[in-house]
């Protein structure tokens, strides 16, 4: 299927949202849960699998392309937004949670870019979504999201969330960049992926860093995150009440006393 070529414009600085101009006929495909708003004449369908494959390959096409997803944990259907009206007109599709959201195009860097599954937010009709597998023991073992993420195929464009502040680095052959597991936004496919014991068990036990991390080498692009959802949830679940954390930062010298006075406890 031939790509659309859309026009877009990114909106805020630290939640942000993209919005897509579809010119009569065009199409941006999104996934579950991140349109933001549509304008009149944009008309929504959801499809079983790859939206890319959607008019093509039948049953057993659409049946792969579910498959694809439901082993990046993404959900069965992808969603197509389609212009059916005389005039140019748009949709937009919001970040998850704080941070910045990424456009590629992917015929500038080779017409492949492997993601954290989390990662996509939207593209171009056109786009194929499908998995990449590691096939590296490490990372099988001990790699856990980066054992299996999608892989953006095509020359459109793509939309990628990334959490906190977004680095990009162009690593020279033989090059090696080591990351914390879950701050890996994407690369292109020719950076080897691959996951390393820290090597001190001091280390590994008490800098709270963890027992692995990632290691990138080059040559090719890599796109890293400075604040993964799992960082952010776990840091809300430990300063959560309910959950045994404790509040802080409060600015008053009640305390846990003032929380029962003003109703934050319940």
């Amino acid at each position: 299927m031939a790509m659309d070529v859309i026009d877009y414009q990114i909106f805020g600085d630290d939640i942000q949202y993209v919005e897509i101009e579809l010119d009569p006929g065009e199409a941006a495909i999104g996934e579950a849960g991140t349109m933001m708003m549509m304008q009149d004449g944009v008309e929504m369908d959801t499809v079983f699998g790859d939206a890319s494959g959607a008019q093509q390959g039948g049953l057993f096409g659409k049946l792969v392309g579910a498959g694809k997803r439901l082993l990046t944990g993404e959900s069965l259907f992808t969603t197509i937004f389609h212009n059916e009206s005389t005039t140019k007109r748009r949709v937009a599709f919001a970040a998850p949670y704080p941070g910045h959201i990424v456009p590629i195009r992917l015929g500038e860097i080779g017409g492949t870019f492997i993601c954290q599954k989390d990662s996509f937010l939207c593209a171009a009709r056109g786009v194929s979504l499908g998995i990449a597998f590691n096939r590296k023991l490490g990372t099988g073992l001990f790699g856990g999201e980066g054992f299996i993420m999608q892989k953006l195929e095509g020359d459109g464009m793509v939309f990628v969330h990334a959490g906190g502040t977004l680095a990009q680095r162009d690593l020279a052959p033989g090059e090696t960049l080591r990351v914390d597991t879950g701050c890996v936004v994407g690369f292109q496919p020719s950076v080897d992926f691959d996951i390393q014991y820290v090597g001190k068990l001091k280390s590994a036990l008490f800098s709270g860093e963890g027992l692995f991390f990632a290691t990138l080498r080059g040559p090719g692009r890599v796109w890293i995150q400075s604040l993964p959802l799992s960082r952010l949830a776990n840091r809300i679940v430990q300063a959560a009440p309910v959950a045994g954390g404790r509040q802080t930062g409060e600015g008053s010298i009640l305390g846990g006393l003032g929380g029962l006075l003003d109703g934050d406890n319940r």
